[in-house]
Parts: C-alpha cells; structure tokens; sequence
C-alpha cells in the first residue's frame, strides 16, 4: 500500500487495509519515501491491528522508480534509514522488517547501499530483512544471485534472512533454503494462481504426496476469489480485475489454453457466472 492511501481516511483506506480474523499474524506492507508519512502510515496500520510492519524498498516497477519509491531507495540508504528509525519510534511494540533488492543498479558490484542499509537497519530494531536476488533494473529478469542471498545469511547469521526471486514452483522453496541457508521464502508470481502452492511446499518439505487440487476445488476457490473481489471493487470493476488472476488459475485446468482464452474474453459478471459454470462446474450466485 502506498504511504499515502493509508493515512487518507475513506473507501481506499478500507479497501487496502481490510483485516480478516483468520488472518494473523499479518504483515501491513507500506510504500512511500517521506519518513514522517511512512511514520504515520505505519501507525495507522497498528491500530488497525496489523501485526507486523513491512517496509518495501524493492519495488522495480517503473513509474514507481519514476516517483522515487520502492526500488528507487536502495539508491540512498539514508533515507530509507531515517524511514525505518521513524516507523520504529511510531508503531513501537510492533515488528519492522524490509523488503530490499541486492542492489539499484546491476553494475554496482559493491553493493555498498545494501550492506549499509542491513546493518543499519539492524542497528535500529528492524526485525528481519527480506532479500530479492536481483539489482531493481533487473526487474524480474536475467540470473539471480544466490550466492549473494548465501552471503547474507552468513553476514547476519544471528538475524532473520528471509530470500526471495524465482520462487515460480513449490520445490523452488525449498531449493533456496538448502542453497542459501535463509530462515524463510518468500513466494509472489508463484502462488498467483495457485493457492495452493504452500500446502503444496509443505507436502515436499514433509516427504507427503504433493496436493494436485481437483477441478471442483480450483472452481470453488476461483468463484469465492471473485465474490470477494465483487464485495471489494463492485461488480463492474471486479469482472476485468479478476481476469488477471482467472488466466492464472487457467494453468491448472485440464485444458488450460482453452480456458484461458474463454477467461479472456469475459467483460462482465454475467460472464464470469457463463464461465465458471462452463469450465468449472461451479456457480455464482445472483447479484444483490
């Protein structure tokens, strides 16, 4: 969420920061690049109930770089310093932790900014760094590092490391942790799609049969990922939002390239209910 949506009191604040029982412990993750705003963010999310609070510095997305957050700030440790000091001193009792990338710019060979930024941050109370495996000008292409990722861990052996980057398959989890030693994954473009993926993890990690969702699983998850959207956004807009994940779901269906392109033609709810019906055996109900 960006900084700035959540101190703004309305329908946004409401819509980004919605809470569920089931969910804690819960990370609210937070995007700016003015400390005082980050601070105040950060305190809105603790009387929210939000368990944890994460800081993104790794962002890559350009017109995010463009306005000088995310990623851009693994270009001045300074500033994301007196980020983490303010967000500290502002939701006190509650965890703090980073998302950073190895570096800003892949030449960069030194990753100054990034040792800096870690042993500050360490310095200051975070709790645990979150570690991309690429320079944010990589985005999400070209080799990731994981012997840099195994660096870190050794460096903060005493602290928690949790990795991150191509995480596209439940085995590439585990994979990372046997390679780099981090105390934790992170999993993204993975798991959209298939939330399933950790269960999925966990079934590899403890030697089990790994879950294959049935067709009727996979269309009661995709019916209830869409009421939720509907309650969210509303019906127009959820209807084009949940495009982008039903192509996702598509990759596990029996017919995947047909029924992603049935999901792309899909324009409204009327839609959405044809298509789920069709291709998942499932139903919506009727709009109120």
């Amino acid at each position: 969420m960006l900084d700035k949506q959540v101190v703004s009191e309305g329908k946004i604040q409401r819509r980004l920061a919605r809470l569920d029982d089931a969910d804690h412990p819960l990370a609210g993750q937070i995007m700016g690049s003015e400390p005082e705003v980050m601070a105040r963010a950060a305190a809105v999310l603790a009387r929210m109930g939000f368990d944890v609070i994460d800081l993104n510095f790794a962002c890559p997305v350009r017109k995010v770089v463009a306005r000088k957050r995310g990623g851009f700030l693994m270009s001045e440790p300074e500033r994301v310093l007196d980020i983490v000091r303010a967000v500290r001193e502002a939701a006190p009792g509650r965890p703090v932790t980073l998302k950073l990338r190895r570096a800003f710019r892949e030449t960069d060979k030194t990753r100054e900014a990034f040792w800096r930024i870690g042993r500050g941050a360490f310095e200051l109370g975070a709790a645990a760094l979150a570690v991309h495996t690429r320079s944010v000008d990589q985005k999400y292409a070209g080799p990731d590092d994981r012997e840099f990722l195994a660096r870190v861990k050794r460096e903060f052996s005493g602290r928690t490391i949790i990795g991150s980057g191509d995480i596209l398959q439940p085995a590439d989890a585990l994979r990372m942790l046997d390679e780099t030693g981090v105390d934790g994954v992170l999993a993204a473009r993975g798991a959209i799609g298939n939330p399933w993926f950790f269960r999925q993890v966990r079934d590899l990690a403890e030697g089990r049969e790994v879950h294959q969702p049935t067709l009727e699983e996979q269309g009661r998850t995709i019916r209830r990922h869409y009421e939720l959207a509907c309650e969210t956004y509303g019906l127009k807009r959820a209807s084009l939002y949940m495009r982008n994940f039903g192509i996702r779901y598509a990759r596990m269906h029996p017919h995947p390239g047909q029924a992603r392109q049935a999901c792309l033609a899909i324009k409204n709810e009327k839609e959405w209910r044809s298509f789920l019906a069709e291709w998942y055996g499932t139903s919506v109900g009727e709009p109120s």
